[in-house]
């Protein structure tokens, strides 16, 4: 079967809220080997995994990136997506309003209770509808966003609208490196009593970084792959992280990705270290950051990752074909077939399934 990008989800299946515990998460079981589907919980983590598989996290912390604002020149509101520094002062967005913006238009910020809070000039506009701009504000970006900046939250929950449980909700349990615009949406189903429960029973983990860009969600909007603009996003493995996965690997131990994030990054450092290799030589890692825009699709021949938790993904997306390269596309539509047909809850605050 050739991979396929476009299916069609009832509605009422895109999870608008997180379960109240999160490990009652259902888990669809893919086994490659058996190609077969089987139902459980994520709670079941434990007892599906062996001892001394190393569960690999994203360690990345979503910002409050999100902003609003009112436009000073015509009153009009704006919204602003934060992306990041350019040099000291100036920072990277993207924004959205009505009428055509202008360089050096100034916009005033409002904090989380629509309250003016201070000025944002938007200096020049770059590639890609991206604007280099200035806030007024001396304070350190990280600590004016969480004054003011919202969870920026995809638009197929609620619009986009944070609500104040968002703030804990969407953010891993492990999240400790600012920098991301989304969370990487399959460690959102780990608790600390799973992680403590996982460790007892043997498994190990290590944390790499992915810091997830808003490209994550740009559609695939053409026929030819080759065609698609794959995006690019920072990422980093330390040197101590790359030893505990060669150790693994040596001692013929499987590594399980927490997420597409996840897989990223480990393929990406594996196919630096490889270089020259042969496709499925399993290369030694090295600690390596920078930034990554490797377009994992069929037919990927993956060197590092042996399992992959992930959520059940939107359509037209890369992510749907990352997911189809590691298990195949015959089986991944086998899988979205009976989620659906089990009313299993998509995306970001849904299910998930654990591919092995």
């Amino acid at each position: 079967m050739e991979p396929w990008i476009d299916y069609t989800l009832p509605r009422e299946l895109v999870a608008q809220e997180p379960l109240q515990h999160r490990a009652d998460a259902r888990l669809m079981l893919v086994d490659r080997k058996r190609q077969s589907l089987d139902h459980y919980h994520i709670r079941d983590l434990p007892r599906l995994l062996k001892p001394d598989d190393r569960v690999v996290l994203n360690d990345t912390q979503v910002i409050p990136a999100q902003l609003r604002g009112v436009r000073t020149s015509t009153g009009g509101r704006w919204q602003g997506l934060f992306l990041g520094l350019a040099g000291e002062d100036d920072w990277k967005l993207v924004c959205k309003t009505r009428g055509r913006l202008q360089p050096m238009e100034s916009i005033a910020l409002l904090d989380r209770d629509g309250r003016e809070h201070s000025k944002l000039w938007l200096l020049e506009q770059l590639p890609l509808g991206e604007w280099l701009a200035r806030p007024e504000s001396k304070q350190p970006a990280l600590e004016l966003l969480d004054q003011i900046g919202r969870v920026p939250l995809p638009p197929y929950i609620r619009g986009g609208n944070m609500v104040d449980n968002d703030v804990s909700d969407y953010q891993t349990v492990f999240a400790q490196t600012p920098g991301a615009v989304a969370a990487p949406t399959a460690g959102l189903h780990f608790t600390a009593d799973l992680l403590k429960a996982m460790e007892q029973s043997g498994v190990v983990f290590t944390a790499v970084t992915l810091h997830v860009g808003r490209g994550t969600f740009r559609p695939i909007e053409v026929e030819n792959m080759d065609q698609h603009p794959m995006h690019s996003e920072w990422a980093e493995i330390s040197d101590v992280a790359a030893g505990e996965i060669n150790d693994t690997r040596n001692r013929g131990q499987r590594l399980i990705a927490v997420g597409t994030t996840v897989a990223r990054v480990l393929e990406t450092v594996a196919a630096i270290s490889a270089a020259g290799d042969t496709p499925r030589k399993l290369p030694q890692l090295g600690g390596w950051k920078g930034e990554t825009d490797l377009f994992i699709r069929p037919p990927y021949a993956y060197r590092a990752v042996d399992g992959l938790l992930t959520n059940f993904h939107f359509p037209r997306t890369t992510l749907l074909l990352l997911v189809q390269a590691f298990a195949g596309s015959d089986l991944i539509r086998a899988a979205y077939d009976e989620a659906i047909r089990e009313e299993y809850r998509f995306y970001s605050y849904g299910d998930a399934m654990l591919i092995l």
